[in-house]
C-alpha cells in the first residue's frame, strides 16, 4: 500500500477530515491534501506529528512495517535518525530528553 493510501486510510479510521488533521498537526488542509493524493510527502517532523495524532508508529505510517508498533518506535527511529556523532553519556541523555518531549507532545495533541 502506498503512504497516500495508508494516510487516508488511517485517517477516516480515526475520523477525522483532511481539515483536521492538518490543523492537529499545524498546516494547511491544501498541503495535507497533497499528501493524501501522492503528489508530495511530508517532511519527518510532520510524519512523526502524524503518527501521534493517528496513534500509529512512523513504521507503520510510511509501510515499512505492515505492523502498527508503539511510540517506542517513533522514539527510536528519531534516535538514530539524531545521534550519530555523540558520546556514550550524550547519548543516554539525549534519549530521555526525547522521550520526555514525545511524552508531552502526545499528552498535548490528545488536548487539542
Amino acid at each position: 500500500m502506498e503512504f497516500s493510501e495508508r494516510l487516508k486510510e488511517l485517517r477516516k479510521q480515526a475520523s477525522l477530515t483532511q481539515v483536521e488533521l492538518a490543523g492537529k498537526i499545524g498546516i494547511g488542509q491544501s498541503s495535507y491534501a497533497d499528501w493524501e493524493r501522492g503528489k508530495k510527502k511530508p517532511t519527518q517532523d510532520n510524519l512523526v506529528k502524524i503518527a501521534q495524532v493517528l496513534n500509529v508508529s512512523v513504521d507503520y505510517l510510511v509501510g515499512n512495517s505492515e505492523e502498527n508498533s508503539d511510540d517506542l518506535d517513533n522514539i527510536e527511529l528519531l534516535f538514530r535518525m539524531n545521534s550519530k556523532g555523540l558520546t556514550d553519556e550524550e547519548k543516554e541523555v539525549f534519549k530521555k530528553e526525547l522521550i520526555a518531549f514525545m511524552e508531552e507532545r502526545k499528552l498535548k495533541f490528545k488536548k487539542g
